[in-house]
Protein backbone atom coordinates (compact mmCIF):
# COMPACT_ATOMS: atom_id res chain seq x y z
CA UNK A 1 0.00 0.00 0.00
CA UNK A 2 3.04 2.34 0.98
CA UNK A 3 4.16 1.86 -2.79
CA UNK A 4 1.00 2.67 -4.73
CA UNK A 5 0.16 5.90 -1.80
CA UNK A 6 4.26 6.67 -3.00
CA UNK A 7 3.60 6.28 -6.53
CA UNK A 8 0.29 8.43 -6.84
CA UNK A 9 1.84 11.05 -4.61
CA UNK A 10 4.24 12.01 -7.47
CA UNK A 11 2.49 10.88 -10.34
CA UNK A 12 3.70 13.05 -13.41
CA UNK A 13 1.16 14.47 -15.45
CA UNK A 14 1.99 12.30 -18.35
CA UNK A 15 1.27 9.50 -16.78
CA UNK A 16 -2.34 10.38 -16.30
CA UNK A 17 -2.25 11.57 -20.06
CA UNK A 18 -1.44 8.06 -21.11
CA UNK A 19 -3.90 6.59 -18.92
CA UNK A 20 -6.72 8.52 -20.74
CA UNK A 21 -4.92 8.27 -24.18
CA UNK A 22 -4.64 4.08 -23.82
CA UNK A 23 -8.33 3.99 -22.42
CA UNK A 24 -9.61 6.54 -25.78
CA UNK A 25 -6.81 3.76 -28.32
CA UNK A 26 -8.32 0.53 -26.38
CA UNK A 27 -11.96 1.37 -26.57
CA UNK A 28 -11.82 3.32 -29.66
CA UNK A 29 -10.43 -0.08 -31.50
CA UNK A 30 -13.68 -2.17 -29.31
CA UNK A 31 -16.24 0.26 -30.78
CA UNK A 32 -15.01 -0.82 -34.24
CA UNK A 33 -15.46 -4.08 -33.76
CA UNK A 34 -18.53 -3.85 -31.64
CA UNK A 35 -20.28 -0.56 -32.48
CA UNK A 36 -24.01 0.34 -32.31
CA UNK A 37 -23.87 2.74 -34.87
CA UNK A 38 -20.37 3.23 -37.24
CA UNK A 39 -22.95 5.79 -39.57
CA UNK A 40 -20.83 8.70 -38.89
CA UNK A 41 -17.07 10.32 -39.53
CA UNK A 42 -15.86 9.26 -36.66
CA UNK A 43 -12.60 11.07 -37.74
CA UNK A 44 -14.13 14.39 -37.95
CA UNK A 45 -16.15 13.55 -34.55
CA UNK A 46 -13.67 13.01 -32.61
CA UNK A 47 -10.97 15.98 -33.66
CA UNK A 48 -13.98 18.35 -32.41
CA UNK A 49 -14.53 17.01 -29.17
CA UNK A 50 -10.55 16.82 -28.74
CA UNK A 51 -10.43 20.87 -29.18
CA UNK A 52 -11.57 20.70 -25.67
CA UNK A 53 -8.73 19.55 -24.25
CA UNK A 54 -7.06 22.85 -25.64
CA UNK A 55 -9.45 25.35 -24.18
CA UNK A 56 -10.00 23.02 -20.83
CA UNK A 57 -6.31 23.49 -20.58
CA UNK A 58 -5.42 26.38 -18.45
CA UNK A 59 -8.69 25.78 -16.56
CA UNK A 60 -6.99 22.61 -15.27
CA UNK A 61 -3.71 23.93 -14.49
CA UNK A 62 -5.06 26.91 -12.41
CA UNK A 63 -7.28 24.82 -10.33
CA UNK A 64 -5.07 21.76 -10.18
CA UNK A 65 -2.65 24.01 -7.68
CA UNK A 66 -6.04 25.21 -6.05
CA UNK A 67 -6.34 21.68 -5.67
CA UNK A 68 -2.72 20.99 -4.43
CA UNK A 69 -2.96 23.42 -2.09
CA UNK A 70 -6.61 21.73 -0.34
CA UNK A 71 -4.81 18.40 -0.37
CA UNK A 72 -1.62 19.71 1.33
CA UNK A 73 -3.76 21.30 4.08
CA UNK A 74 -6.42 19.38 4.79
CA UNK A 75 -3.29 16.69 5.11
CA UNK A 76 -1.37 19.06 7.40
CA UNK A 77 -4.33 20.19 9.57
CA UNK A 78 -5.91 16.35 9.59
CA UNK A 79 -9.08 18.06 8.62
CA UNK A 80 -12.12 16.34 6.73
CA UNK A 81 -14.50 12.93 7.26
CA UNK A 82 -11.50 10.51 7.05
CA UNK A 83 -9.70 11.71 10.19
CA UNK A 84 -12.88 12.39 12.09
CA UNK A 85 -14.20 8.99 11.32
CA UNK A 86 -12.28 5.93 13.37
CA UNK A 87 -10.86 4.74 9.90
CA UNK A 88 -7.91 2.59 11.58
CA UNK A 89 -5.26 2.56 8.68
CA UNK A 90 -4.82 4.73 5.34
CA UNK A 91 -6.20 1.65 3.47
CA UNK A 92 -9.71 2.38 4.88
CA UNK A 93 -8.77 6.04 4.74
CA UNK A 94 -8.47 5.69 0.85
CA UNK A 95 -11.84 3.37 0.46
CA UNK A 96 -14.06 5.35 2.20
CA UNK A 97 -12.32 9.06 0.65
CA UNK A 98 -12.88 6.98 -2.81
CA UNK A 99 -16.77 6.11 -2.09
CA UNK A 100 -17.19 9.99 -0.52
CA UNK A 101 -16.00 11.44 -3.84
CA UNK A 102 -18.13 9.01 -5.89
CA UNK A 103 -21.15 10.13 -3.84
CA UNK A 104 -20.01 14.40 -4.57
CA UNK A 105 -19.70 13.59 -8.04
CA UNK A 106 -23.11 12.04 -8.55
CA UNK A 107 -24.41 15.43 -6.23
CA UNK A 108 -22.33 17.26 -8.86
CA UNK A 109 -23.73 16.07 -11.59
CA UNK A 110 -27.51 16.02 -11.00
CA UNK A 111 -26.42 20.20 -9.85
CA UNK A 112 -25.64 20.25 -14.17
CA UNK A 113 -29.35 18.90 -14.40
CA UNK A 114 -31.59 20.80 -12.07
CA UNK A 115 -29.98 24.63 -12.45
CA UNK A 116 -30.67 25.91 -15.74
CA UNK A 117 -27.61 28.15 -15.98
CA UNK A 118 -25.81 25.08 -15.39
CA UNK A 119 -27.53 22.92 -17.41
CA UNK A 120 -26.18 25.30 -20.10
CA UNK A 121 -23.20 24.34 -19.83
CA UNK A 122 -23.78 20.80 -19.20
CA UNK A 123 -25.96 20.80 -22.52
CA UNK A 124 -22.15 21.10 -24.67
CA UNK A 125 -21.58 17.46 -23.05
CA UNK A 126 -24.62 15.89 -24.26
CA UNK A 127 -25.34 17.53 -27.18
CA UNK A 128 -23.33 14.99 -28.85
CA UNK A 129 -25.35 12.88 -31.00
CA UNK A 130 -22.52 10.05 -31.87
CA UNK A 131 -21.74 9.15 -28.37
CA UNK A 132 -18.61 7.51 -28.38
CA UNK A 133 -14.91 7.03 -26.95
CA UNK A 134 -13.96 10.50 -27.78
CA UNK A 135 -17.32 12.20 -26.00
CA UNK A 136 -15.50 12.18 -23.02
CA UNK A 137 -13.17 15.05 -24.09
CA UNK A 138 -16.13 16.71 -24.72
CA UNK A 139 -16.58 19.37 -21.73
CA UNK A 140 -16.94 23.21 -21.88
CA UNK A 141 -14.18 25.48 -20.01
CA UNK A 142 -16.74 26.86 -17.78
CA UNK A 143 -18.12 23.23 -16.52
CA UNK A 144 -14.40 22.17 -16.10
CA UNK A 145 -14.20 25.00 -14.07
CA UNK A 146 -17.27 23.98 -12.19
CA UNK A 147 -16.69 20.53 -11.52
CA UNK A 148 -12.92 21.37 -10.29
CA UNK A 149 -13.78 23.87 -7.97
CA UNK A 150 -16.19 21.69 -6.47
CA UNK A 151 -13.87 19.23 -6.33
CA UNK A 152 -11.36 21.40 -4.34
CA UNK A 153 -14.57 21.76 -1.95
CA UNK A 154 -15.36 18.25 -1.63
CA UNK A 155 -11.37 17.30 -0.82
CA UNK A 156 -12.43 20.18 2.67
CA UNK A 157 -15.47 17.81 3.42
CA UNK A 158 -13.76 14.41 2.54
CA UNK A 159 -10.34 15.20 3.72
CA UNK A 160 -9.15 13.14 0.84
CA UNK A 161 -5.02 13.62 0.37
CA UNK A 162 -3.45 14.02 -2.94
CA UNK A 163 -2.20 10.48 -3.81
CA UNK A 164 -6.50 9.59 -3.01
CA UNK A 165 -7.88 12.10 -5.58
CA UNK A 166 -5.01 10.56 -8.17
CA UNK A 167 -5.82 7.46 -7.26
CA UNK A 168 -9.32 7.71 -8.07
CA UNK A 169 -8.65 9.67 -11.24
CA UNK A 170 -6.87 6.97 -12.27
CA UNK A 171 -9.86 4.66 -12.15
CA UNK A 172 -12.54 7.20 -13.12
CA UNK A 173 -10.43 8.26 -16.33
CA UNK A 174 -10.84 4.49 -17.61
CA UNK A 175 -14.45 3.85 -16.36
CA UNK A 176 -15.88 7.18 -18.10
CA UNK A 177 -14.07 6.52 -21.49
CA UNK A 178 -15.62 2.92 -21.24
CA UNK A 179 -18.89 3.94 -19.94
CA UNK A 180 -19.41 6.89 -23.24
CA UNK A 181 -17.85 4.05 -25.89
CA UNK A 182 -20.30 3.06 -29.04
CA UNK A 183 -20.57 -0.88 -27.85
CA UNK A 184 -23.42 -2.22 -25.32
CA UNK A 185 -22.34 -5.37 -23.24
CA UNK A 186 -24.59 -8.62 -22.94
CA UNK A 187 -27.30 -7.98 -21.39
CA UNK A 188 -26.85 -10.29 -18.36
CA UNK A 189 -23.37 -9.31 -18.15
CA UNK A 190 -24.71 -5.66 -18.08
CA UNK A 191 -27.09 -6.81 -15.41
CA UNK A 192 -24.38 -8.11 -12.93
CA UNK A 193 -21.98 -5.55 -13.67
CA UNK A 194 -24.54 -2.16 -12.95
CA UNK A 195 -25.53 -3.66 -9.61
CA UNK A 196 -22.00 -1.94 -8.65
CA UNK A 197 -20.15 0.40 -11.44
CA UNK A 198 -21.72 1.84 -14.35
CA UNK A 199 -22.23 0.33 -17.63
CA UNK A 200 -22.02 1.60 -21.15
CA UNK A 201 -25.51 0.67 -21.16
CA UNK A 202 -26.74 2.46 -18.19
CA UNK A 203 -24.85 5.56 -19.16
CA UNK A 204 -26.17 5.26 -22.62
CA UNK A 205 -29.75 5.62 -21.39
CA UNK A 206 -28.19 9.00 -19.22
CA UNK A 207 -27.53 10.38 -22.81
CA UNK A 208 -30.93 9.91 -24.66
CA UNK A 209 -32.40 12.24 -26.30
CA UNK A 210 -35.47 12.96 -23.83
CA UNK A 211 -36.24 13.39 -20.60
CA UNK A 212 -36.96 11.44 -18.27
CA UNK A 213 -34.28 9.39 -19.49
CA UNK A 214 -31.52 12.15 -19.68
CA UNK A 215 -32.30 12.92 -15.99
CA UNK A 216 -31.29 9.34 -14.51
CA UNK A 217 -28.12 7.84 -14.22
CA UNK A 218 -25.87 10.23 -13.05
CA UNK A 219 -23.33 7.90 -11.60
CA UNK A 220 -19.64 8.77 -12.00
CA UNK A 221 -17.87 5.25 -11.56
CA UNK A 222 -19.94 3.40 -8.81
CA UNK A 223 -23.84 2.58 -9.92
CA UNK A 224 -25.32 2.54 -6.36
CA UNK A 225 -26.55 6.11 -6.09
CA UNK A 226 -28.75 5.81 -8.46
CA UNK A 227 -30.41 2.71 -7.22
CA UNK A 228 -30.18 4.69 -3.78
CA UNK A 229 -31.95 7.76 -5.01
CA UNK A 230 -34.16 6.53 -7.49
CA UNK A 231 -32.60 7.93 -10.41
CA UNK A 232 -31.79 4.21 -12.11
CA UNK A 233 -33.26 3.59 -14.98
CA UNK A 234 -33.22 1.29 -18.24
CA UNK A 235 -33.94 1.42 -22.13
CA UNK A 236 -33.02 -1.17 -24.74
CA UNK A 237 -29.65 -0.06 -27.49
CA UNK A 238 -32.86 0.47 -30.37
CA UNK A 239 -34.75 2.54 -28.45
CA UNK A 240 -31.38 4.99 -27.35
CA UNK A 241 -31.04 8.16 -29.36
CA UNK A 242 -28.04 10.44 -28.09
CA UNK A 243 -28.03 13.90 -27.98
CA UNK A 244 -30.57 16.78 -26.58
CA UNK A 245 -34.43 17.30 -27.95
CA UNK A 246 -33.24 20.82 -27.92
CA UNK A 247 -30.43 21.13 -29.79
CA UNK A 248 -30.80 18.63 -32.60
CA UNK A 249 -29.89 20.18 -35.56
CA UNK A 250 -25.66 19.52 -36.57
CA UNK A 251 -24.65 23.24 -37.02
CA UNK A 252 -25.48 23.44 -33.61
CA UNK A 253 -23.84 20.28 -32.05
CA UNK A 254 -21.14 19.21 -34.19
CA UNK A 255 -19.35 22.51 -34.74
CA UNK A 256 -16.93 23.75 -32.65
CA UNK A 257 -17.37 27.30 -32.06
CA UNK A 258 -21.02 27.11 -31.93
CA UNK A 259 -20.11 24.25 -28.80
CA UNK A 260 -18.56 27.26 -27.20
CA UNK A 261 -21.09 29.27 -27.32
CA UNK A 262 -23.93 27.16 -26.85
CA UNK A 263 -24.00 27.85 -22.83
CA UNK A 264 -24.36 31.71 -23.59
CA UNK A 265 -27.49 31.14 -26.01
CA UNK A 266 -30.91 31.31 -24.92
CA UNK A 267 -32.57 28.32 -22.60
CA UNK A 268 -35.05 26.33 -24.83
CA UNK A 269 -37.94 24.17 -24.02
CA UNK A 270 -37.72 20.46 -25.12
CA UNK A 271 -39.49 20.18 -28.46
CA UNK A 272 -41.67 16.96 -30.07
CA UNK A 273 -39.45 15.46 -32.59
CA UNK A 274 -41.50 12.59 -34.65
CA UNK A 275 -39.84 9.04 -34.60
CA UNK A 276 -39.26 9.34 -38.20
CA UNK A 277 -37.70 12.42 -37.74
CA UNK A 278 -35.03 10.97 -35.17
CA UNK A 279 -33.85 8.01 -36.78
CA UNK A 280 -33.24 10.38 -40.31
CA UNK A 281 -31.76 12.80 -38.79
CA UNK A 282 -29.11 10.68 -36.09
Amino acid sequence: MHNLQDYFAHQPDSHRIAVLTISIFVFWNIENALALDMNYKKWRHALTNSYFMLVDAPVQFVLGVALAFATGWVAMHQFGLIYWLPLPNVFTQFVVSFVLLDLLEYVYHRFMHIFTPLWMVHLVHHSDRNLDSSTVLREHPLETGVRLTLLVLWVFVTGAGLWMVLARQFFQVISNVFTHSNFRLNDKLDRVLSLLIVTPNMHHVHHHYQQPYTDTNYGDVLSVWDRIFGTFSRLSADEVVFGVDTHMALEENADFKNLLAMPFGPHRESEDFSEEWVWQNA
